[in-house]
Formats: C-alpha cells, sequence, structure tokens
C-alpha cells in the first residue's frame, strides 16, 4: 500500500469541502480523479501535500518521494529565470536534472547534454503550453518520486499538446512503474490510461476500475445531469 486515507474532513470555516473520504492507493496505481468544479479535487491533492488542515488519516509509508504538477503557474513572459535555473533550485546533481529533461522529451540523447541547449535556455515565459508543462514535470521528477500527484495535466496546453503530455505519463507509468494521481475533466482519457477513478464530489461517489465505476447512475450523481460516456479505443 502506497497510500491509505481514511475519513478525511476538510473544512474552510463553516464550508466542508471534502467529507469523510476513504480510499487505498496501490504502488504502480494510476489514479485518475473526476468531478464538477468545486468538488475537492485540488483541495485533495493540497491535504496530501500536508497544506490544509484536515481530519481523518493520510498515511504514507515512511520516507516516501511525493512529485507535484500544479494546475496553474502563471509566469510572465518577461520573467528572467531560465529553465535551467528553475530547476537548479532542487539543489540536484547536472546528471538529474539532465536525466529528467530526457524523460520528458527535452533532450532526446547524451550527444545534445549541452548547457548552450535553446531550451534550457529559454525564459520560462517564453516556452509554449507543452513546453512549460515539460518543465514542470522535469521539476518533479528530479528527486525520483514514488507518486506524482498531476492537477489538470493538459491545463494551458493547446490541442496539439494534449497528446503529448498523457504520453509522458504512460511512459513514465510503464518505464519507471511510477504510481500517479492526475485530475482530469476528460472522462474518455480515463479508459485509456486510468487503473482506476475517484469520483469526488465532496465526498466519494465511486471508486474502482473505470469500466466499473462509470456508470450513467454514478455520473448523473456526480455532475446533477446526464453525461454522455464513450470509452476511448485502445492501441
Amino acid at each position: 500500500m502506497l497510500l491509505s486515507v481514511k475519513n478525511l474532513d476538510v473544512r474552510f470555516g463553516s464550508n466542508r469541502v471534502i467529507d469523510g473520504l476513504s480510499l487505498d492507493v496501490e504502488k504502480g496505481d494510476v489514479v485518475a480523479i473526476i468531478g464538477p468544479n468545486g468538488a475537492g479535487k485540488t483541495v485533495l491533492f493540497r491535504a496530501l501535500l500536508g497544506l490544509v488542515k484536515y481530519e481523518g488519516e493520510i498515511i504514507w509509508p515512511k520516507n516516501v518521494k511525493i512529485g507535484y504538477v500544479p494546475q496553474k503557474l502563471a509566469v510572465a513572459r518577461d520573467f528572467p529565470l531560465t529553465v535551467k535555473e528553475f530547476l537548479d533550485f532542487k539543489n540536484s546533481s547536472e546528471e538529474e536534472i539532465f536525466e529528467a529533461l530526457e524523460e520528458v522529451g527535452f533532450l532526446k540523447s547524451q550527444g545534445q547534454r549541452q548547457m548552450e541547449h535553446q531550451l534550457l535556455n529559454a525564459r520560462l515565459g517564453e516556452l509554449s503550453g507543452g513546453e512549460f508543462r515539460r518543465a514542470l514535470i522535469a521539476y518533479a521528477l528530479i528527486d525520483h518520486p514514488d507518486i506524482l500527484l498531476f492537477d489538470e495535466p493538459t491545463a494551458g496546453v493547446d490541442i496539439g499538446g494534449e497528446e503529448t503530455i498523457y504520453s509522458f505519463l504512460e511512459k513514465l507509468h510503464k518505464k519507471l512503474g511510477m504510481t500517479i494521481l492526475l485530475i482530469t475533466h476528460d472522462l474518455n482519457i480515463i479508459y485509456r490510461y486510468a487503473s482506476k477513478v475517484l469520483c469526488l464530489n465532496k465526498e466519494k461517489v465511486c471508486y474502482g476500475l473505470p469500466k466499473e465505476a462509470l456508470t450513467p447512475q454514478t455520473l448523473e450523481k456526480l455532475y446533477g445531469a446526464q453525461v454522455g460516456v464513450y470509452e476511448h479505443s485502445e492501441h
């Protein structure tokens, strides 16, 4: 067991954002978290990271390493920090930084390991949405985390970059055996990438295999209206 959540409650004043949530995540799981806006999805991540007060239990193994990729991180175009300078904040070796960059596709081979690489020296604000997402993923991967929390993988990414971001996640899971928790609004993509799905609307509406959990009745309860579900074809 990599993560066990028991009877989790999160309140902001009188507003209960998460109510009695319990779930277990096994090593190697890819868990998609879905629900309407305001359902508590990002708050759940903040609780798992210890950034908000909560009641109940969140049980991690000793010395677990957690990587986190936020949904939004606004960077002005003229912000002076380069990709390399941003990654240097992890105080990791150059070798670890380059390994992370290779994992996300910034550098394709040993022969390209040059500090003059245009993407390394590019300002963060000059990157495309997909490139910026890769930089954030690389930052999260430098510490070789046991689990990656990914809030809205395609937020701020144009349509052409969405498949690339999900392909990265699939590669990380298959190559590194990494456990991934991702928040998404794309129901179809869940069938292709997720081993489990958590339906969350302040309380747990469903949790289990996507093909079993994502019923029309469950989605109507989750979103308050009928939602069409079309299973994504396998590749």
